[in-house]
C-alpha cells in the first residue's frame, strides 16, 4: 500500500501477494461484519488468516466469512487443531472433502494435540501439498517442559517437512507466547532461533510472535521483513508501524 506522506529512511516492505515479509492472522472468532470492519483498514497487510483451533466448527455464516477474506486475495486457512480432530476420528477424507467445498488453498498440518508419528505427519503433508499449500509446524512438543526439543531436531523436522512438501514450516508459540520458541516467560529462547536460520532460510520459517517483544525480535535479528504469525487481528497495523521503524521499539533500526 502507498503511504500516505514521504519519510526518507523507510525500509522496503515486500509487495502483495508476498512470498516473504508475511503476517499471518490470528481470527479467533470474529463476526462477519468484524472482519469486514478490520480488514476495512489491514487488509494490505494481512496475508494469511487462520481461523483459529476449531472455531470454523461453530463459527454461524463460515462460507460468507470466508468470503470477506477471498474478496480481499488473502487466503484463508483453518487451525491445526481442526486437522488433528478430523485425524484423530479416521476422517482425513472427510477433512480433504471440507477442503474442497470451501475452496480452501492452504492447510496447517500440526501435531500439537495429538501425537503422529512423524513419518506419518510428512505423509500428510506429501498428500495435502498436491491440492494446497501446506504450513507445517514444528515445536508443539515443547509444550511439556519435562521434553523440550533440542535444536538439532528442529532443524531436522524442518528440513523433512519441507521436503515433503510444505510451503512454510511454522516455528511454534502459540496464542500465549510460551512454548515452543519461547520460555515460560515469553522469553525468545534465541540460541534455537540462531541455530535454526544456519540450516533453514528464514523466508520458509513463519515465527509465531504473538507479542510485541517477540515480533520486535525477529524484525531486530531479520529486518522488516521477517515472516511473523499468530498475530491478533488488532495488532495488524501496530505490527506494520513496527516493520518500518514508526514505533519506539524499532525508531532507531534503519535510521542508520
Amino acid at each position: 500500500m502507498k503511504p500516505n506522506f514521504h519519510l526518507s529512511h523507510i525500509p522496503e516492505r515486500t509487495e502483495q501477494p508476498r512470498s516473504n515479509g508475511l503476517t499471518m492472522v490470528t481470527d479467533k472468532g470474529l463476526s462477519v461484519d468484524g472482519t469486514k470492519d478490520y480488514l476495512s483498514v489491514a487488509y494490505p497487510y494481512v496475508d494469511l488468516a487462520k481461523l483459529a483451533f476449531g472455531v470454523s466448527f461453530v463459527l454461524p455464516h463460515l462460507a460468507e466469512k470466508i468470503e470477506v477474506y477471498k474478496s480481499h486475495q488473502i487466503p484463508v486457512y483453518f487451525g491445526g487443531i481442526l486437522f488433528e480432530a478430523f485425524v484423530i476420528r479416521n476422517q482425513f477424507a472427510d477433512y480433504l472433502a471440507l477442503l474442497k467445498e470451501y475452496d480452501i488453498t492452504h492447510v496447517e498440518v500440526s501435531d500439537g494435540s495429538i501425537n503422529i508419528p512423524h513419518a506419518e505427519k510428512c505423509g500428510y503433508i506429501e498428500k495435502l501439498s498436491k491440492q494446497a499449500v501446506v504450513l507445517s509446524e514444528v515445536g508443539s512438543k515443547d509444550k511439556d517442559r519435562e521434553h523440550i526439543t533440542p535444536p538439532y531436531k528442529w532443524i531436522e523436522l524442518m528440513q523433512a517437512e519441507l521436503q515433503a512438501g510444505a510451503g512454510y514450516c511454522i516455528a511454534e508459540a502459540r496464542e500465549t507466547g510460551t512454548v515452543g520458541l519461547y520460555r515460560d516467560s515469553g522469553e525468545v529462547r534465541e540460541g534455537l532461533v540462531q541455530e535454526i536460520l544456519t540450516r533453514i532460510p528464514a523466508e520458509k520459517i513463519i515465527w509465531e510472535a504473538p507479542l510485541k517483544d517477540q515480533q520486535l525480535y525477529f524484525l531486530e535479528l531479520l529486518g522488516c521483513n521477517a515472516n511473523l504469525g499468530n498475530i491478533a487481528t488488532n495488532d495488524v497495523i501496530s505490527l506494520e508501524a513496527m516493520r518500518v521503524g514508526l514505533r519506539g521499539d524499532s525508531f532507531h533500526f534503519f535510521l542508520g
